[in-house]
């Protein structure tokens, strides 16, 4: 009895090692593929020149009247005065003189007006959205079942799918081996029941 467990345990260690999981690859037909498409946002910066007129205003005016009145007036003025008031008149003499030149020579001076056009860079930012591919939906048929899954490419008519095998069969947990335990010994003497086990 305990020979056919023992040989029974054996073949099912066996047999466990022959349907062991194996894994191929095999072939499916795709039934179609779905883009999946997400909006996203690219801000960039946008620039253009514009052109903006601006009046400049020029003057006429110029400096040779009052350098001409100083002379003048602080030679006038040095021969008025006499002693140490000739350096005093002199000075006075050059400030009224370069008052009265600048006057009278830029008395008919007119500025002048004109308009002129510079160019200014404006930049802006901008919207720039986009429509960006994230993935693809694939469905496909295998073995007459139908099944779905996300990639990140199309591929194509056929789909290469990962077929893992394994028995269908309830495992079985080893059986215990039976315990023997001696019968109750006779002695010669008093009787006793002695217990081995």
């Amino acid at each position: 009895m305990r020979q056919l467990i023992l040989s029974s345990v054996v073949l099912m260690a066996a047999s466990q090692s022959a349907f062991a999981d194996a894994e191929y690859i095999d072939r499916a037909r795709v039934l179609s593929v779905a883009p999946q498409v997400q909006q996203i946002n690219q801000p960039r910066q946008a620039c253009h020149t514009e052109y903006v007129r601006e009046s400049v205003y020029e003057s006429n005016r110029s400096n040779a009247g009052a350098i001409v009145g100083g002379v003048a007036g602080g030679l006038l003025g040095s021969t008025i005065g006499r002693g140490n008031g000739r350096i005093a008149a002199a000075a006075v003499g050059a400030g009224v003189g370069a008052i009265v030149g600048d006057r009278v020579g830029n008395q008919n001076a007119y500025g002048n007006e004109r308009i002129v056009t510079r160019p200014v860079e404006q930049c802006v930012m901008v919207d720039q959205w986009q429509t960006v591919t994230t993935g693809y939906m694939v469905n496909y048929e295998y073995q007459g079942r139908q099944y779905s899954t996300m990639m990140d490419r199309d591929p194509g008519p056929v789909l290469d799918v990962a077929v893992s095998v394994r028995p269908n069969v309830v495992q079985i947990q080893p059986m215990p081996a039976p315990v023997y335990r001696p019968a109750a010994m006779r002695g010669h003497g008093a009787r006793q029941h002695r217990q081995y086990w």
